[in-house]
Formats: C-alpha cells, structure tokens, sequence
C-alpha cells in the first residue's frame, strides 16, 4: 500500500493532535502508511471535505466518522 496523499496536513499523522491515542504509532503504520480507506479522519475527508474533519477525531473513531458523514456536518 502506498502512503496516504493527506499525510503532510494530517495533524494526527504530524503529531499536532491533542490527545493522541496511546496505540498512534501502530495507527499511522496500519491507516497512514497502510489501507486509509479505513481511518475515519480520511473517510471525513474524502465525504465532506477537510473542513469537515473534526480536529479531534482520531483514525479509529469510525463510528464517528460514519455519524458525521450521514449528518452531513
């Protein structure tokens, strides 16, 4: 898999998130560098736009994601 295309302005991927997750580094191997159709931060992203990304919204909140993306918001 090659790396995802939103990793030089992804603030999980860059470390400017708060509150990284404990598990961060085995995430950015798994979704960043991996399969990102999986990570909720790019599943917001390619729906709604980077504007819509939640800054908090960790990859492994897919749930979320999907909530934000069927609200539209």
């Amino acid at each position: 898999m090659a790396d995802c295309e939103c990793l030089p302005g992804c603030v999980f991927f860059n470390d400017k998130m708060q509150n990284m997750p404990a598990a961060a580094n085995l995430l950015k191997k798994r979704l960043c560098r991996g399969d990102n159709a999986k990570c909720a931060r790019h599943m917001v992203l390619s729906a709604l736009g980077r504007a819509k990304v939640p800054p908090d919204l960790s990859p492994n909140q897919v749930d979320r994601a999907t909530e934000l993306i069927a609200s539209g918001a």
